[in-house]
């Protein structure tokens, strides 16, 4: 038993350091042929949107609009996979270890 608090303990920690590792890990999504670009962290905060200037220029708002949506939710689907992987590189060998194969919500084991 004391083993298995020390292994959660171990896992823990890691995952507590991934998480602030995870602010510096940028990822993109891009709509329209690169005409919109976002990035965003592996906390899912966006960092920046990047508008070619010619999809500015043009007076379709609507279209912009869903640009800038399709390019978000892209960087955040790759962000939360890029933070799932790494978690998983963490606790996933871990966990195969412990007795019943402790299930952990929101990850995925």
């Amino acid at each position: 038993m004391a083993e298995q608090f020390k292994l959660m303990q171990k896992i823990q920690k890691e995952m507590a350091q991934l998480q602030d590792e995870l602010e510096n890990v940028t990822v993109e999504g891009t709509a329209g042929g690169e005409m919109v670009t976002v990035t965003v962290n592996g906390k899912q905060k966006v960092m920046s949107i990047t508008i070619d200037p010619e999809v500015v220029t043009s007076d379709d708002v609507e279209m912009l609009e869903d640009l800038i949506v399709a390019a978000t939710n892209q960087a955040l689907d790759k962000s939360r996979e890029k933070a799932q992987e790494e978690m998983q590189k963490i606790a996933g060998g871990m966990l195969g270890n412990l007795p019943g194969g402790l299930k952990i919500p929101g990850l995925g084991f």
